[in-house]
C-alpha cells in the first residue's frame, strides 16, 4: 500500500447520512460494505452518481467477465493500486482468470502465454494509460475479436479503473480483510 493508513477515513455505518445508508446497504458484498464504499461515503453525492458508471462497467459490460477483468488487472498493477488489484485478484478469479494468467498480468502484453486477444487487451490497456490512445495496429487487433460496444467499453473500463485507482491511492483506501494486495 502507498499509506499505511487512510487519509479519508472510511464512514462507521453510524455516521452515514440518510442518502448513503440505502446505497450502501445495495453496494454491499458478503454482507459487507467494503472500504472503497464506506470511504467515498464521505462525499455521497459522488458515490450515488458514480456508483452508477461503476456499476456499468463493473456488472453490465458487454465485454465478457474474463476479458474485463484482465483489463482492470492491468490498470490496477500500472497504477500500483493495491486494493485495486486484491480485490479484483478476487473477481478475476471467479471470472475464468487463471492464478498464471494473474501472475502474467504483470509481465504485460508480451509476456509469453497470452494468445493475440488477450495481449491486445493488455496492450490497449498500456497505451491508454501511457499516452490516452490505442494505436491503429492494437485497434486493428481488437477490432478482430471485438464489437464496436465491447471496443468502446474497453476503454471506458480502463478509464474507469484508471480514476479509481486515482482516488484508492490519494485517499489512502485499505485493504478490506481477507483481501491480498501484491
Amino acid at each position: 500500500m502507498r499509506l499505511s493508513e487512510p487519509r479519508v477515513s472510511p464512514l462507521p455505518e453510524s455516521e452515514w447520512g440518510e442518502e448513503s445508508q440505502e446505497l450502501l446497504r445495495r453496494l454491499q458484498s458478503e454482507g459487507r460494505v467494503l472500504n472503497i464504499y464506506r470511504t467515498l461515503a464521505n462525499h455521497p453525492r459522488l458515490l450515488k452518481r458514480w456508483s452508477v458508471f461503476g456499476t456499468h462497467v463493473l456488472f453490465k459490460n458487454t465485454l465478457p467477465p474474463r476479458e474485463r477483468e484482465l483489463l482492470i488487472l492491468r490498470t490496477g498493477w500500472l497504477r500500483r493500486s493495491e486494493y485495486e488489484w486484491g480485490q479484483h485478484v478476487l473477481i478475476a478469479g471467479r471470472s475464468g482468470v487463471t492464478d498464471a494468467e494473474i501472475e502474467r498480468v504483470k509481465q504485460g502484453p508480451d509476456a509469453g502465454g497470452w494468445d493475440a486477444a488477450d495481449a491486445a487487451l493488455l496492450r490497449a490497456a498500456d497505451e491508454l494509460l501511457a499516452d490516452a490512445f490505442i494505436t491503429d495496429e492494437t485497434w486493428q487487433a481488437l477490432a478482430g475479436q471485438f464489437k464496436t460496444e465491447q471496443l468502446i467499453d474497453i476503454i471506458f473500463t480502463v478509464g474507469q479503473y484508471n480514476l479509481v485507482s486515482m482516488a484508492l491511492n490519494t485517499l489512502g483506501v485499505q485493504l478490506d480483510d481477507g483481501v491480498k494486495g501484491f
